[in-house]
């Protein structure tokens, strides 16, 4: 097949596992063509792999260039010089109604070409609720010739905030297992721990819904009863404030921010325990990625975590703002080794069941169903 991916080029989740779908869709032989505004961050060469750049005029009658514009014309050439088969559009906003768009110009052309879209979350929670989007959203996933969401929850949700007519398949992110394992890295761990401090990480886009203030809190409370390191990774709004908050708490020599990091496999194999304690993550695929590299996990009990966080086994689940719980269960996992080391099997076994090998497969029984149907 010839498949066209429409994603964010950023280090967020949609964007990564569009980028991440593609690349095993290539290896699996099938053309690729990733449409964007800046090549995607996880995005490497591969034969089967083509990148074609969103191109955004800038004029002085535009305060903001139209992006969404832009975005369909340059679907309607990719798919006529490349001859695609089919679109898939991750994140609603504004890919899902760009894609309407450029199909129905190709159709005025004698071509036509489906579109699949797969939600992800705070397109639909968040900004797609937003009543100055909210009815291009609805009506650009019932235009949709197939519809994926990557949790049960955030699909539930849809159900609940839109007027959505259509069918949604849920198939979840997935995780590469055999690059997010742990690998022996002592000399990096022993440059960022030299007395054999418990690591702790958090990776986010540092904004609000994150709470990466209470990352700070929980690990201030570990810190006091046992020598750690907190690791701080990703950037954005909230970031100024957090590091304002860690020189408050006079922790600054122990919690180092690392910005935004592309090998995250390198990072996550040094780390004891992951933290997130978002006020909503339609799945967490942050978390899912470290449970991989056999890191146990501490939560919030929010959207679609406890879908891949399973409490008691791969890590624990606590209320939103429960900093005091998650503090607590963060200390029962690495105060004790044996029971520390039960959750890391736990977290790796489950992050198995999610290993790109079972569900690349959905994806393509969805694009031959698609098709199949399309061409009727």
């Amino acid at each position: 097949m010839k498949i066209g991916i429409v994603c964010y080029p950023t280090f967020g989740g949609s964007g990564v596992l569009a980028t991440e779908l593609g690349m095993a869709l290539s290896a699996k032989g099938h053309e690729v063509h990733f449409i964007s505004y800046q090549q995607p961050v996880r995005l490497y060469f591969h034969p089967n792999i083509y990148y074609h750049e969103v191109a955004v005029q800038n004029y002085p009658l535009f305060d903001f260039p139209p992006y969404e514009t832009a975005l369909s014309s340059t679907l309607v050439h990719v798919i006529t010089n490349n001859n695609l088969d089919l679109l898939h559009v991750h994140y609603a906003i504004p890919h899902a109604s760009a894609a309407y768009f450029a199909r129905e110009i190709l159709k005025k052309q004698g071509r036509d070409i489906p579109f699949i879209t797969t939600l992800h979350g705070t397109d639909i929670t968040l900004v797609g609720k937003d009543p100055t989007y909210a009815p291009v959203v609805a009506f650009s996933i019932n235009e949709s010739n197939a519809v994926t969401a990557v949790s049960q929850n955030l699909k539930e949700e849809t159900y609940k905030s839109f007027p959505i007519e259509k069918d949604i398949k849920v198939i979840p992110n997935f995780v590469d297992v055999a690059r997010f394992r742990q690998t022996n890295k002592d000399h990096f761990k022993k440059m960022l721990a030299p007395m054999g401090e418990r690591i702790l990480a958090h990776v986010s886009n540092f904004r609000k819904v994150k709470r990466v203030e209470d990352v700070i809190r929980i690990f201030e409370k570990v810190h006091q009863q046992i020598p750690s390191k907190l690791l701080m990774i990703g950037d954005g709004p909230e970031r100024q404030h957090a590091e304002d908050l860690v020189r408050s708490l006079s922790i600054c020599n122990d919690v180092r921010f690392l910005g935004k990091q592309e090998q995250m496999d390198e990072i996550l194999s040094i780390t004891d325990l992951f933290l997130l304690p978002s006020q909503y993550e339609s799945f967490g695929l942050s978390a899912l990625e470290a449970m991989s590299c056999g890191v146990p996990v501490i939560s919030s009990n929010a959207g679609g975590i406890p879908e891949i966080n399973i409490h008691g086994k791969t890590g624990y689940l606590s209320e939103v703002g429960d900093v005091e719980d998650m503090a607590k269960n963060a200390l029962h996992i690495l105060s004790n080794n044996t029971i520390f080391n039960e959750f890391k099997e736990g977290a790796l076994a489950q992050a198995k069941g999610f290993e790109k090998a079972h569900i690349i497969p959905l994806y393509e029984k969805l694009y031959e169903e698609v098709l199949r149907d399309y061409r009727k």
